[in-house]
């Protein structure tokens, strides 16, 4: 597996990236016998430091962890133990996962944008209410079952999925609700 370890504005030494790299391979290496790579970013908030690790699978799914702590290493240790959490749910699905699917996860790309968050700019406008695009770039939409894309949503730690539905190619949607369960939009025409 390939680490990426580095640090917004501290210094990560050597001691910490072979104990990020040790500790992060068996917890990953349990649930999965092919991780591809994992990113693990290092930061301070006033005297906090948080670790943020991503976990891309050779099936093309990602897991996705943070933690929060005084001290640097408990912080990544609250990241790990919430990486194996996460694993730990979806182990079985994972390895199902593995003799299911033949190839790893199709992707698409997609175009992504962001837009101004004010709506007194948008009004400004002599279009009406045209948002002001302040950011555009490419993403990736995967080709997941529904089951897969709830699985990817959690795994990931977002409160939503665009995917393209394995059965009928069409662009689909898992979301968080409000309640805690979990919605799924499939906006074919159904009648």
């Amino acid at each position: 597996m390939r680490f990426t370890i580095s640090g917004k504005q501290i210094d990560i030494g050597d001691a910490l990236s072979t104990h990020v790299k040790t500790e992060l391979g068996e917890t990953v290496g349990k649930y999965s016998q092919r991780p591809t790579d994992a990113t693990v970013t290092f930061s301070k908030d006033a005297h906090q430091f948080l670790c943020d690790a991503v976990v891309h699978l050779s099936t093309g799914l990602n897991v996705t962890a943070h933690g929060t702590a005084t001290e640097i290493y408990a912080a990544f240790e609250t990241c790990r133990e919430k990486m194996d959490k996460q694993l730990r749910r979806y182990k079985r699905r994972l390895k199902d996962h593995h003799k299911d699917r033949s190839e790893p996860v199709e992707f698409g790309q997609a175009g992504m944008y962001v837009l101004a968050a004010d709506e007194d700019e948008w009004e400004s406008q002599d279009s009406g209410l045209q948002p002001i695009i302040i950011a555009e770039m490419e993403t990736r939409v995967p080709t997941l079952s529904v089951g897969d894309a709830v699985m990817q949503m959690e795994l990931s730690g977002t409160p939503l999925l665009v995917f393209r539905n394995e059965k009928h190619g069409g662009v689909n949607v898992v979301h968080r609700r409000d309640d805690g369960n979990v919605g799924w939009i499939d906006p074919r025409g159904n009648g």
